[in-house]
């Protein structure tokens, strides 16, 4: 109980600091980082997708931030991101130069209530939100047994290895999808991030991966560009009404849910679709977040708010951007608020459903 009290009073709370820290900002009450090294923490290896978001903007953000400091990403990868938001939780602010990357597999763990977590959302200061999508993709001989608009009931008598960093993770969007769709997909767990994931499929010891849309873009397109790999769908977008449209980023790809209705094992209603689609909402509009910790005052919340909106008001960000992180929102201010809200809070019928597969499907007890 009060663990889902102090989520409900997240949003309140930060809300609050962001409009005092904008007029910290106006007041001119800035941090000066000169000489400074600001350490970006990223609870993964350094070769998926938040590896690559992160060092995107690392050069960019030194360049934004009063005295341009150094800025460093380093990685504390384990548990599937949980150690280092663990140890993340431990820290208090000192000085400024400490910031935190969270990815969707920090916060599912935290939506499960997951007794690993020892971290609490409503204790950090969002200073930016990016959503991103996700890509499923088969090797060349299986992706052409795939029947039309990628239906893929040609597949169902194939047996799948998959790379994962664990049931509780966002790996649970592509996981139960396939089991959606009827294919038989056995995950090896433990990996220490998705490009982990991406490295067992170029060897050949997983036949079905999926990627993030930077880690795709970056680490799959050479393959695909090669003939060994194939992308067979993206989990798609939201639209302004909830639904669930093509990826702007892949705007040629079917999404997920075109692939569900071309297969005839697969279902867009009842709590199965409702629960795939709840935790997808959660996990990719708003999936990757930059926080200070714990008692950051007013003006770091709005040094940090301004220079990542001074970095997105280049006149060059769209274009970079794009290659590097593909085609969604980049959230500071209000928006990072709304977004941290939106991907802390699960419908309790689809958290419910989700915790049921997870005992019966992988024996992962959560309560």
């Amino acid at each position: 109980m009060f663990k889902k009290t102090l989520r409900s009073a997240a949003g309140a709370l930060a809300m609050s600091s962001a409009m005092v820290a904008t007029q910290a900002m106006a007041d001119g009450h800035a941090l000066d980082l000169s000489g400074k090294t600001v350490e970006w923490i990223i609870p993964f290896s350094e070769t998926g997708g938040s590896a690559k978001w992160a060092n995107f903007y690392a050069p960019l953000l030194s360049e934004a931030l009063p005295g341009t400091p150094t800025v460093v990403v380093t990685f504390n990868p384990g548990a599937g991101s949980t150690k280092g938001a663990n140890a993340f939780q431990e820290m208090s602010y000192e000085d400024g130069t400490t910031l935190f990357g969270s990815s969707g597999s920090t916060q599912f763990p935290y939506l499960l209530n997951d007794p690993r977590v020892r971290y609490e959302y409503g204790d950090w200061n969002v200073v930016l939100a990016s959503g991103t999508g996700g890509v499923a993709y088969l090797p060349t001989d299986l992706a052409g047994q795939l029947g039309d608009s990628g239906d893929a009931s040609p597949l169902a008598g194939e047996e799948f290895i998959y790379g994962s960093q664990g049931a509780t993770r966002l790996d649970l969007v592509p996981l139960l999808a396939w089991e959606m769709l009827g294919l038989q997909v056995e995950p090896v767990f433990g990996i220490k991030g998705r490009g982990d994931g991406r490295l067992m499929f170029e060897r050949g010891e997983a036949n079905i991966d999926y990627q993030t849309s930077s880690s795709f873009l970056k680490g799959v397109t050479p393959l695909v560009e090669a003939g060994t790999a194939v992308p067979w769908f993206s989990f798609g977008s939201l639209d302004a009404s909830g639904d669930i449209v093509r990826d702007p980023t892949f705007p040629d790809m079917p999404t997920f849910k075109e692939v569900c209705e071309a297969t005839a094992a697969c279902a867009t209603e009842g709590e199965q679709w409702e629960a795939w689609k709840a935790f997808f909402t959660a996990g990719f509009p708003a999936q990757k977040m930059v926080f200070l910790p714990a008692g950051a005052p007013d003006a770091a919340i709005a040094t940090y708010t301004e220079a990542f909106q001074a970095v997105h008001a280049r006149d060059d960000f769209a274009e970079i951007s794009a290659a590097r992180l593909g085609v969604y929102p980049q959230m500071t201010g209000d928006a990072a608020q709304t977004a941290l809200s939106s991907a802390t809070d699960v419908p309790q019928d689809a958290k419910d459903f989700v915790i049921n597969w997870l005992s019966e499907r992988y024996g992962v007890v959560l309560q």
